[in-house]
């Protein structure tokens, strides 16, 4: 319904763009804060990635069903039943006394505000009229990249001058004045009767949920030696092969259409999609724990050196919006795929004594490439697609890309995990009393190396060294999954994006 209002506009619009915002600042306010979380919790660096895998996980599976409970539910009500999920799991978050309660409180919070974008991408698209829709999708454009730009910053703050557990509580008085502006100001729309394929929805839980338990606790149970890990591994096999037989069978009918993938363009852009967000969110997890744990950054100063990464993509993305209908999608990818290759292989050259402007540039590149991917991508994946299966298209896209970013901090995180142990045994048997590598190294400290001083400071050099061995091998996997995804850059249409410049909002 467009409303010709325009400060009635102008209201709904604030109103559906804070309860947007709400829900993508959350993917990377925590970021920041989870070192702190992971001395408060008692986990580890592996486990820690928990918080952000629960959330991803939760929110890309539960994100096709906006259409069905918009439809049962009516607009306005579908989004008021979201926020105010959302505020009361974030206050839960908040309050969790334990790493078990807040993975959990975090995949509430995720499924409650699974259809906050998407429902706010409908409303603006509803209530503007059809020659403004263009500005309505700009809008929500650069509301989409406050959450990059301002989410480490202010939760570097938070948890400095306060404490992690206000990256949670920030939510709630948002959160309120956004319901109270939506029980106002949001049109209702019409409910209708609408059935979904609630079998395949279970097969598509059961198939994520269990690759990210294999993901998540493989590390730990060691991999495939666990009969448990070899349980799930079937469990998750299972689902996805159950799902694809139940959707070929249902036809249009089936939770997901995977006749979209029928089109090369979109089934590639998803591919592409997915390998960026993997390596993109394998590294954002990694980068705070190595700026505050190892490098001994103050919180604060941690979210203000990844904060650039946001503006970095905020002017690619315009770049690519201007440059897209002249030189077309593929050029525009290629570059932004070059920017941000270099930019994850540079990070395999830090030290423990790396120049803060050495971890500052990459940042800003690789943002940079990200959105130079990112804008004609999406152009892309619809450029070729009958508009019929577009809604389809919009669901399965979405899903691709938050598989991959939870699998981006899972295997990082494993990664890191499983070579800092190693690098512990191999610089551990160097470590002697009688080294004079080691003597020389005490010296200065005025401590014998059969001292319990002198054990406890090689003990934390040790420690320190493994674990940014290990952080160096798991940005090298990042790095190289870029690389492994450049042969698909050749398979995209040469004129996909000026074929789908028209279908890009």
């Amino acid at each position: 319904m467009v409303v010709e209002n325009q400060r009635t506009r102008f209201l709904i619009t604030a109103v559906v763009m804070a309860a947007a915002i709400l829900q993508i600042l959350d993917t990377t306010i925590v970021t920041v804060a989870l070192p702190h979380m992971q001395g408060q919790l008692g986990a580890n660096t592996e486990q820690i990635g928990w918080v952000l895998t629960s959330y991803l996980i939760s929110s890309g599976i539960f994100m096709p069903l906006t259409g069905f409970l918009t439809d049962r539910l009516g607009q306005k009500r579908y989004l008021t039943f979201s926020i105010t999920g959302f505020v009361l799991t974030s206050m839960l978050c908040g309050i969790a006394g334990n790493l078990q309660e807040i993975v959990i409180f975090r995949l509430l919070q995720g499924i409650a505000g699974a259809g906050l974008v998407p429902t706010a991408q409908a409303v603006l698209i509803n209530i503007y009229p059809r020659e403004k829709r263009g500005q309505a999708m700009a809008i929500f454009g650069v509301g989409a990249m406050v959450g990059p730009i301002l989410g480490p910053t202010l939760g570097g703050y938070l948890t400095e001058v306060l404490t992690w557990r206000w990256t949670f509580f920030i939510n709630l008085p948002v959160g309120i004045l956004a319901l109270l502006g939506a029980l106002f100001f949001i049109p209702e729309t019409d409910t209708r009767e609408r059935r979904i394929d609630w079998i395949g929805f279970s097969f598509l839980v059961l198939a994520v949920a269990c690759m990210q338990y294999v993901l998540d606790q493989g590390q730990q149970q060691g991999w495939f030696q666990s009969h448990t890990i070899q349980i799930f591994t079937v469990l998750s096999a299972f689902g996805y092969l159950c799902l694809i037989l139940r959707n070929l069978e249902m036809g249009p009918r089936a939770i997901f259409h995977l006749g979209v993938f029928k089109d090369r363009n979109f089934a590639v852009s998803v591919l592409i999609l997915a390998t960026f967000m993997f390596s993109m969110y394998g590294a954002l997890a990694l980068q705070p724990q190595m700026l505050e744990s190892l490098l001994g950054y103050p919180a604060l100063t941690t979210g203000i050196v990844l904060a650039p990464r946001g503006v970095g993509a905020m002017v690619s993305m315009f770049l690519a919006g201007r440059l897209i209908n002249r030189v077309g999608a593929k050029p525009l990818i290629v570059c932004g795929f070059f920017c941000v290759l270099f930019s994850t292989w540079v990070t395999t050259w830090y030290t423990l004594q790396i120049d803060p402007w050495w971890i500052i540039w990459p940042i800003v590149l690789q943002g940079f490439g990200l959105g130079m991917v990112f804008v004609p991508l999406a152009t892309v994946s619809f450029a070729t697609l009958p508009e019929e299966w577009s809604a389809e298209a919009a669901g399965v896209r979405q899903l691709g890309r938050t598989i991959g970013a939870s699998l981006g901090v899972s295997v990082s995180g494993a990664v890191m995990a499983h070579q800092s142990q190693v690098a512990w045994h191999q610089y551990g048997g160097h470590i002697t009393a009688t080294s004079d590598a080691v003597r020389q190294y005490l010296a200065p400290l005025h401590l014998s190396p059969d001292s319990r001083e002198a054990a406890a400071v090689l003990g934390h050099l040790l420690r320190l060294q493994a674990d940014f061995h290990g952080l160096l091998n798991a940005f090298e996997v990042m790095a190289l999954t870029v690389v492994l995804g450049f042969p698909l850059l050749l398979l995209i249409s040469r004129n996909a994006g000026k074929e789908g410049r028209g279908k890009a909002a």
